[in-house]
């Protein structure tokens, strides 16, 4: 049913055709009258991203290239804003549209791109390993939470940890960093197509415009 309101529909009219909650609430907007209470801007708590991938096969050489351009988007952001996390969840669709999440939690917070689509694979692989039966993928998604608001990256002593080239204080982290950070300054100028890492640029087909992606994002 199509019908055109104003403010001089009347209230018993709108109420009936939508009812008394809506009704009641619609004629008070269509008069400027709003209680509701303004709630300033809050910062986001998570970044995010996601790429639905149609139907593929549940293989390294599908996920890791998209987990990769994932991590790029999300590690961008957060480099942008000095708000790295410690806390990395992914989650796999899977062809018959059931998903499955899986997170970890870091001692420190990350904004890297490598370390955080490194961690991602991993996550990736557990699920795969806990649902054997599950050949097909259709969407990939990586988040970052427990994000910090004010960090400054400390150097680590080098102490042989198995996670070392994890870690983003440590030798390894600190030059992934400065690679990163590169990367985000010559995309300033240049413009995000200018550069990026290669299995990415060549291997993925993005099934949604960069400039839709970025209103879906919160700022952080």
């Amino acid at each position: 049913m199509d019908f055109a309101l104003s403010e001089e529909t009347p209230g018993w009219s709108l109420k009936r055709l939508l009812g008394p909650a809506a009704g009641e609430k619609l004629a008070a907007l269509a008069w400027n009258r709003d209680l509701r209470e303004i709630k300033p801007h809050r910062r986001a708590r998570s970044a995010g991203a996601q790429s639905a991938i149609g139907r593929k096969p549940a293989e390294e050489r599908v996920f890791r290239p998209t987990l990769l351009h994932l991590a790029d988007r999300i590690g961008t952001r957060l480099r942008a804003k000095s708000r790295p996390g410690r806390t990395v969840t992914v989650r796999v669709r899977f062809a018959n549209l059931n998903s499955a999440t899986r997170s970890m939690t870091l001692d420190a917070p990350i904004s890297t791109t490598v370390i955080l689509a490194e961690l991602a694979e991993e996550l990736v692989r557990a699920v795969l390993a806990e649902h054997p039966d599950e050949k097909t993928i259709s969407l990939l998604a990586i988040s970052v939470s427990h994000l910090e608001e004010h960090w400054d990256q400390e150097l680590e002593l080098p102490l042989g940890l198995q996670d070392e080239p994890r870690r983003p204080g440590s030798k390894i982290g600190m030059s992934r960093w400065a690679a990163d950070r590169a990367v985000d300054k010559i995309r300033d100028r240049f413009g995000w197509d200018a550069i990026g890492y290669g299995s990415v640029a060549l291997g993925v087909s993005r099934s949604v415009p960069d400039e839709f992606r970025e209103l879906a994002e919160k700022d952080l």
